[in-house]
């Protein structure tokens, strides 16, 4: 299969989009600043309402999965999508999707994983796990665009 540039990305097969046509809120984990920000300045030129954490039991509070799910939604936003780096220390990319696809709260939740490591068994794992997409470092603005558009659509 041949390669038109340094990012590609693999799809699930199952659509998703919106509930509501608003502003999508996107969820954004990275232990890495730099592509933290990136990934959010990205998201944000794309129209999205971004929230940034920087490892998984960070995201998991924001999400309210943390010990019990009575948390989930009291006074958090709706989130549209979940958009993860698997390399992270003290949990993977991997482990926050499968604990997001274990709730009955947040299962429908589109969860995107990305990674500069192209390994095709992780990445077959992570969509055999309910992942929508895993995605190859650097984003660029067409890859984040392509998430919208499935956002919107």
């Amino acid at each position: 299969m041949a390669s038109t540039g340094s990012s590609s990305s693999s799809w699930s097969s199952s659509n998703w989009v919106m509930e509501n046509a608003a502003t999508p809120h996107v969820l954004a984990v990275d232990d890495n600043l730099i592509d933290r920000k990136l990934v959010e300045k990205l998201l944000r030129n794309s129209s999205c309402k971004v929230t940034t954490a920087e490892n998984g039991p960070r995201a998991l509070e924001f999400l309210g999965l943390t010990d019990s799910e009575q948390n989930a939604m009291n006074g958090r936003s709706k989130v549209n999508l979940v958009i993860t780096d698997y390399c992270m220390p003290g949990m993977t990319g991997y482990e926050l999707l499968k604990k997001i696809k274990e709730s009955s709260s947040m299962k429908e939740v589109p969860v995107v994983i990305m990674s500069s490591e192209n390994i095709p068994t992780r990445i077959n794992q992570c969509l055999e796990e309910g992942a929508q997409m895993f995605m190859l470092k650097p984003l660029k603005q067409s890859d984040v665009k392509k998430l919208t558009c499935q956002l919107m659509n």
